[in-house]
């Protein structure tokens, strides 16, 4: 990968804002903005709940690499802003980035073309009564996961193994969006791939199996706690890789992502069979990351990995043509 980075010119490094995940982008942001400046590249920190985006226009920014995570940053906000200035920035586009974001709209696409995710059933802000929510254990079996429709880093996120326990999870997923999403729950391994790349070009990483203290991969054991173990080769019998990675590339391009992504896969016990869980188009860059750590599997590494997907920072109309 020769790339020059004078040529790259002024970068802002998008990180915190102002969703739930606001410490995690920062500390993204910042392993990115150390990385950059570590290859010679003119990168400068830049947080959207501080500083109007107009500033970027102003201030002669480049290019832009969206290391926020979560609304206004990672939901096709921020992407339709930097469209209007003119500003090329990393990852996918305005739509891509809003439906990724949306755990149900997303499902609805995945399940309208055929590919595997959990059930589900959505509970509209009117829907929280304690007589509907209910009901929702009849309809997917317990346990069962509940969680916002539009958050991420296992933000009010909740496993019921008891009809007793969903109001109160309702409630807990509610605090981050009136939208609340109900799964079933897939017994069996959790596995995430990173995609790189766009269109028929877009190449699949190695997948990574993440084993976490009885199975609670949770905020605590995804970013604080060492005691989670990322599996990178997977051990997964080749063919199982193989075919994980053929359908993440699918749900990849179905979204019509670009850039880079990563898909969250659970993988049935019992038939070995996998299902989507969700894409996030605005991966974590921490040092607990799991993006960077597929990379340098496939011999990449971390500030090589930063260079390459800010080199192709792009915009919606420059991407289509």
């Amino acid at each position: 990968m020769n790339i020059d980075v004078k040529s790259l010119g002024k970068v802002a490094v998008l990180m915190g804002g102002d969703s739930a995940e606001r410490p995690v982008s920062l500390m993204s942001g910042n392993g990115v903005l150390e990385a950059l400046r570590s290859l010679g590249v003119d990168a400068h920190a830049f947080d959207p709940s501080e500083r109007e985006l107009a500033e970027l226009k102003r201030e002669g920014f480049a290019r832009c690499f969206v290391a926020l995570h979560g609304r206004h940053g990672e939901d096709g906000t921020v992407q339709g802003a930097l469209e209007l200035l003119r500003i090329p920035y990393t990852g996918s586009g305005v739509m891509a980035s809003s439906i990724a974001m949306d755990k149900v709209m997303t499902k609805r696409i995945w399940i309208a073309e055929g590919l595997p995710t959990p059930q589900y059933r959505c509970l509209k802000k009117a829907e929280h009564a304690r007589e509907i929510v209910r009901q929702v254990p009849d309809q997917l079996g317990l346990p069962l996961i509940v969680k916002p429709a539009r958050e991420g880093s296992s933000f009010g996120v909740t496993k019921v193994a008891g009809y007793s326990g969903m109001n109160e999870a309702v409630a807990l997923a509610a605090q981050f969006d009136p939208e609340v999403l109900c799964e079933e729950f897939i017994e069996g391994e959790e596995v995430t791939c990173a995609v790189l790349g766009e269109g028929d070009g877009a190449v699949a990483l190695p997948v990574v199996r993440i084993q976490a203290p009885d199975g609670n991969y949770d905020f605590e054991h995804k970013y604080i706690s060492n005691d989670t173990r990322y599996l990178v080769p997977s051990g997964l019998p080749e063919a199982e890789e193989a075919e994980i990675q053929r359908l993440v590339l699918q749900a990849y391009r179905l979204l019509d992502c670009r850039g880079w992504g990563r898909a969250d896969i659970m993988i049935r016990g019992a038939d070995r069979k996998p299902f989507l869980l969700e894409m996030n188009t605005s991966p974590g860059m921490t040092s607990h990351s799991l993006v960077p750590k597929a990379a340098q599997a496939a011999g990449m590494g971390y500030p090589q990995l930063c260079l390459y997907l800010l080199a192709g920072a792009a915009l919606d109309t420059d991407a289509k043509t």
